[in-house]
């Protein structure tokens, strides 16, 4: 049940080599950006400030990993000194100057997004059970540049000097991934003028409305210091954002014949064991969202994954809930029907690569960190209705991408999906009623690869179902994926 409801003291001397300030009239101010050279760990860090994120500031080095013929930089958000978030940068394979730039985010909550770097959509591919990794040539940044970024805290490489988890809530988070975002286009100036989308998958439906609010929210405060952060898009993979009508969906995705295979009996005990819970489940959601609070929501939240999402996965016995295409033997096979996780925890963890990274030697790389979900699940954010966040944003001209794979069992299948973009308020929502599904076929392959459905002259609300995939699509479909990554980066249409 852990492992199906989870995929949903740094104090080493140092000696400054330099220092440099610099100092710019910006707006109605001034504002002071501040590099410092520092060598560590044998490795010469570059740390950057800002005089308006005092409690941020950015540690970088320079890998050379994964796939080496293109400008990487990763290192740590240290926040409060105390806290420290991990990323891992890769600029586009074409044109990086002018290409977007995209944030990716996995969920869990506790998931890596090294995950999705070694296993998804990231330069290379985990290989060779973790001793090695291999070329991706459907990597996302053929197109963009992209930062993988751990968080929160204790996800991944990023850490709290006193091993506490720190941040429970998104809201929270997305606090300190806006200042990320400052001090890196403060370092990298000629990033920040590139258009920027937030993905995330999974559990990122959460985490990635709360960044994009906090990022839209900001923009309109801007006066001194800050960057105006150039967001046009956000991207839901696969992702929990409205659980109440993402919760019910799992019922009728399994018993109510919209899976693409077969997954209940719809007249079978298992299916009339999932009724219930699947009632209550939405009951309870319903009195999160109409008086949202611990005490509303917790109760929710811990229900509809112990009661109605675990069983799902344990009642498919042979199967795969992440994928229904493939089998799992669940006590035999890994807890989460893939291997990868494991590889890349074995590649994470050689000394040689955590120090390249600019990773603490001490630090211990998992792919899912439990302690992190369960934080999550006593706030009872698993319960809010975070698509609430985004019909602002989109009416303001924010586009937004949801996809789903098709074989995907879970509360993010793509009947839920489908269904929260219908009942989004936005100045769209007429318009994507009466849209109807339309045939995708990869432009490389001329294989019919889904179906899209879309409002906008721009596709300002678009639904993709990918056929034949799982909860991780470009896992399953890396060729596709990049064929839809690259239409909704360059706003080609679809169909």
């Amino acid at each position: 049940m852990k492992a199906l409801a989870t995929l949903l003291a740094f104090a080493l001397p140092i000696a400054a080599l330099s220092s440099q300030a610099v100092l710019g009239n910006i707006g109605n101010g001034l504002e002071a950006y501040q590099k410092q050279y520092i060598a560590q760990n044998n490795l010469n860090y570059e740390f950057v400030s800002h005089s308006s994120f005092n409690d941020h500031r950015l540690r970088i080095v320079e890998p050379k990993l994964c796939d080496p013929s293109v400008k990487q930089y990763s290192g740590y958000l240290d926040i409060s000194g105390t806290k420290h978030l991990f990323f891992w940068f890769f600029e586009s394979r074409k044109s990086p100057s002018t290409a977007p730039l995209i944030l990716w985010l996995n969920g869990g909550p506790g998931g890596s997004s090294l995950l999705g770097t070694l296993t998804e959509l990231g330069p290379c591919w985990i290989a060779d059970e973790g001793k090695n990794t291999t070329y991706n040539p459907h990597s996302w940044n053929t197109e963009a540049n992209i930062i993988f970024l751990d968080q929160p805290v204790q996800v991944g490489f990023s850490y709290d000097d006193h091993n506490r988890n720190t941040v429970n809530t998104s809201a929270v988070g997305a606090q300190d991934v806006y200042a990320f975002f400052q001090l890196f286009y403060h370092r990298f100036p000629e990033y920040s003028t590139l258009p920027l989308h937030i993905a995330g998958e999974s559990y990122g439906g959460v985490y990635v409305p709360n960044i994009a609010n906090a990022v839209y929210q900001h923009n309109k405060d801007v006066t001194v210091g800050p960057k105006h952060i150039n967001l046009v898009s956000v991207i839901l993979a696969n992702a929990m954002s409205d659980p109440k009508i993402q919760y019910a969906s799992i019922f009728d995705y399994a018993c109510g014949g919209g899976a693409p295979y077969r997954v209940f009996d719809p007249e079978g005990e298992l299916c009339a064991s999932l009724r219930t819970p699947a009632d209550i489940c939405v009951h309870l959601i319903k009195a999160c969202y109409n008086a949202p609070s611990r005490l509303t929501c917790e109760p929710a939240s811990v229900y509809c994954n112990i009661q109605l999402m675990a069983p799902l996965g344990y009642k498919l016995v042979g199967y795969n809930p992440y994928d229904i295409r493939k089998k799992c033997q669940r006590e035999a096979d890994r807890p989460l029907c893939y291997d990868e996780p494991v590889w890349i925890e074995k590649w994470m963890n050689i000394p040689a690569n955590k120090i390249t990274l600019g990773v603490p030697p001490e630090r211990n790389f998992t792919a899912v960190n439990m302690a992190v979900y369960h934080d999550f699940l006593a706030t009872g954010e698993m319960a809010f209705d975070t698509k609430a966040l985004l019909p602002e944003l989109v009416n303001d001209g924010i586009r937004l991408l949801v996809y789903a794979g098709d074989c995907d069992t879970l509360c993010t299948n793509y009947i839920g999906k489908e269904r929260w973009l219908e009942a989004l308020d936005t100045k769209f929502h007429d318009e994507f009623s009466k849209a109807k599904l339309l045939p995708w076929y990869d432009s490389a392959t001329g294989r019919h690869a889904g179906e899209v459905r879309s409002a906008g002259t721009a596709g300002n609300l678009t639904y993709v179902r990918i056929y034949d995939a799982g909860h991780m699509a470009p896992y399953d479909q890396p060729e596709a994926l990049l064929d839809l990554i690259t239409r909704w980066l360059q706003e080609i249409p679809f169909a």
